[in-house]
This record gives C-alpha cells, sequence and structure tokens, in this order.
C-alpha cells in the first residue's frame, strides 16, 4: 500500500469521525505520547501469600513542568551489564492528573520483567501508569517453580499488586497518592504472560477471575495446550472453550505469523470462541516470531556492546542465541517495525476500550490496517 493511498485513508478515516462528534485529539499511537516518561521500582510484599515477594518496575506520566533534563534510565539486565532506556528518567514525579488509568504487564515463562520495556514506556507516554512484576520462581533469576506452580502464581499475583497501587493510591505519602482510577485495570502480557491476561478476565490455575479488570491484551498467548512447542502438559497448559467464553471484556489478540514457538493458530482458536467479549481484535504481525514481541535484539546488542558477544552466550545466557538469530538477523521480520506495530495496536485499543476515547477507533478497523503492508486484521 503506497504511503500516498494510506493518507488519504487516514484523512477519510478523520473526517468521518469528526463528522459524529469526537472533538477529542488524537495522538498517533505509534508516536510518543504528550507526557515524559518516569520509571521506578519497588518491592511488594504479599503476606497473605507466605510473604511473597514480587520485584515491581512501574512507569508512569509526567508533567512537562516535571521532566528535567537528568539522566536516563539504566535498566538492570545481567551482572554489570545495563539495558539504557532513551526516554524514562528514574523517580520523576508523577503526573498531578488524578483518575489514571492503572496498566499490568506479565512476562514470559522463565523471562524477564523488564522484557517488553519499550511498550511500557510507549504506554506511559501515552497517559497510562504501567507497572510489570518479576514473578517469583518463574523468572529468569528464579526459575524454580513447575509449570503448574508458576501458572497457580500469576494471576493471584496480579491481583495482589493491583490491591497493592490502589493502597498506594490511598497513602497521602507515596507518590500515587490520588492518581490511579480504581475502577477498572488493564491486563497485557506476552506468551506465558499472555495466558496470565487471560486468565485475569477468566480465571486460571484454580484462581478466581478479577472483576476489576476490564481489558485485555494477550500477546502470543497459548490457548490450545497441544498446539505449543514444548512438552508442557497439563490443566494449565490452554484454555477451554468454556473458560474463553466467560470473558465479557473487549480483548485484543497479537501474535506473529513466523511464531514457532506459540503457532499463530492459537489465536485463530481464541478469536473464534470468545463469543462474550463486547469486542475482540485480531493483529496478526506477518513474519515476525514469537520474541518480536520483547526486547531480544535490545538485550542482545546490549550484551554485544558490552563485550559479551554471541560466542560467549552459552556461559551467560543460552536461551538467547537462538530468538536473536531469527529475531535480530538481516533476514527476520525489522524490529523496529515490530515495535512500532505492537505499540500502535496496544496503545490504540487501551486509549479506546479503557478510556473511551472513540477517536482511536480509527486505528481499530480493517480499513486502516489495509495500509500496514505487515498486519492482517480481524475484528468482532
Amino acid at each position: 500500500m503506497t504511503l500516498l493511498i494510506r493518507t488519504l485513508v487516514l484523512a477519510l478515516l478523520a473526517v468521518g469521525l469528526s463528522a459524529c462528534g469526537d472533538s477529542q485529539s488524537v495522538a498517533p499511537p505509534d508516536d510518543p505520547g504528550p507526557f515524559a516518561v518516569g520509571h521506578s521500582s519497588f518491592t511488594a510484599v504479599d503476606t497473605n501469600r507466605g510473604d511473597r515477594s514480587l520485584l515491581v518496575d512501574a512507569w508512569y506520566p509526567v508533567d512537562a513542568d516535571d521532566a528535567p533534563d537528568a539522566p536516563l534510565t539504566e535498566y538492570l539486565l545481567l551482572g554489570p551489564v545495563s539495558l539504557p532506556s532513551e526516554v524514562a528518567v528514574d523517580d520523576l514525579p508523577v503526573s498531578e492528573r488524578p483518575g489514571q488509568t492503572l496498566l499490568v504487564f506479565s512476562h514470559g515463562y522463565q523471562s524477564i520483567h523488564i522484557q517488553s520495556f519499550g511498550l511500557m514506556e510507549a504506554l506511559a507516554s501515552h497517559g497510562f501508569i504501567v507497572i510489570s512484576p518479576e514473578h517469583t520462581g518463574n523468572a529468569q533469576a528464579s526459575p524454580t517453580d513447575t509449570f503448574d506452580e508458576a501458572a497457580a502464581n500469576r494471576v493471584p499475583d496480579v491481583s495482589f499488586l493491583i490491591d497493592a497501587m490502589f493502597d498506594r493510591n490511598r497513602d497521602p505519602g507515596d507518590p500515587f497518592y490520588g492518581r490511579i482510577d480504581e475502577k477498572s485495570v488493564g491486563v497485557a502480557g506476552h506468551s506465558f504472560g499472555a495466558m496470565t491476561s487471560i486468565g485475569m478476565a477468566s480465571g486460571w490455575a484454580d484462581a478466581e477471575p478479577d472483576p476489576r479488570v476490564t481489558a485485555i491484551v494477550p500477546i502470543s498467548a497459548v490457548i490450545d495446550g497441544e498446539m505449543q512447542s514444548d512438552e508442557r502438559e497439563g490443566p494449565n497448559a490452554g484454555f477451554t472453550e468454556a473458560q474463553l467464553a466467560s470473558i465479557t471484556v473487549p480483548v485484543m489478540l497479537i501474535g506473529g505469523t513466523a511464531d514457532v514457538n506459540v503457532p499463530i493458530g492459537n489465536n485463530e482458536i481464541a478469536f473464534e470462541q470468545l463469543v462474550n467479549a463486547p469486542r475482540v481484535y485480531k493483529v496478526d504481525v506477518i513474519g515476525a516470531t514469537h520474541t518480536h514481541f520483547a526486547a531480544i535484539c535490545p538485550i542482545g546488542d546490549a550484551l554485544i556492546d558490552f563485550g559479551w558477544g554471541p560466542e560467549v552466550w552459552p556461559m551467560v545466557a543460552e536461551d538467547l542465541i537462538e530468538p536473536y538469530e531469527t529475531t535480530c538477523g538481516p533476514a527476520a521480520f525489522p524490529i523496529k517495525e515490530a515495535t512500532r506495530l505492537q505499540s500502535l495496536y496496544v496503545v490504540a485499543f487501551f486509549k479506546r476500550h479503557m478510556l473511551n476515547r472513540i477517536g482511536y477507533d480509527r486505528y481499530l478497523t480493517t480499513d486502516f490496517a489495509d495500509t500496514e503492508d505487515a498486519i492482517a486484521f480481524s475484528l468482532k
């Protein structure tokens, strides 16, 4: 699709929405939003589950007057290696706007909680408060839980952290005091974290759904346990038709057509079986692999820049070798384009379905998707 045709389509969509009376301005969801981005880390302890401790990173919008020219955040990665941010600054004041929407992101199986920091920064720049926990026992730093133990912890972890953030919202001495809208929360996640997001709306691994969750974005989620490429099996390895039918919140399913870890057919199944969700979107990124939706390339590049090239990865990051080659190599789908498309659709979805910004409907249509060469799009 040529740039001229895409521009004309967007112009026509804008005129149509304007005629419908949407007077709200719409910041392009694949561009940085109007806010500076703050970042902080904290540890939350769940005293009701044996003092379970969770390391959490938070990204949040910052008002223009509080956005000084300060050193950018360095996300700790592996030993002395850190991952530099291009936009976030540590410990800036949270935007003073009351009632900001809280989002929770859940990482993949035995992954790291900063695995999708670029998406977190994009969401914060568009006005969302975002937290991402390290799921203790199922993280790179603590891969101790079995599959079913990890699954059983996921939904309770997210529900506990929603409680924790609401407590902070009510504490006059806390930086998040009076900032959070407690009426609804959005949840996104990648891979095993995508299953977590589904579980927040359907229930999973004997945990009940959380009624505070009003929109979810599963990215590369396992739906049919028989379709995953590894040997994890059992009642928590996928979702039943009844579980999916129980979901009554808007859903956006995102995946890559070149994903061999979680085949895109999982999203086809979910799209058909989400029969009671008020709106379901399916966004297939043509040519993307499983790890195009995480920071595999920045992580690998940071290690290389430090002097730890692929030749030493078997000793420090063995699991990085194959995904780095298939995601970041010269023949791979461009990682910058995958990152842009993920931000575009996730930002537009949450803006539309959590903030009721109907102007973002223009990005959630087949007409708009037709302007993007790498997108196959369905909605119902």
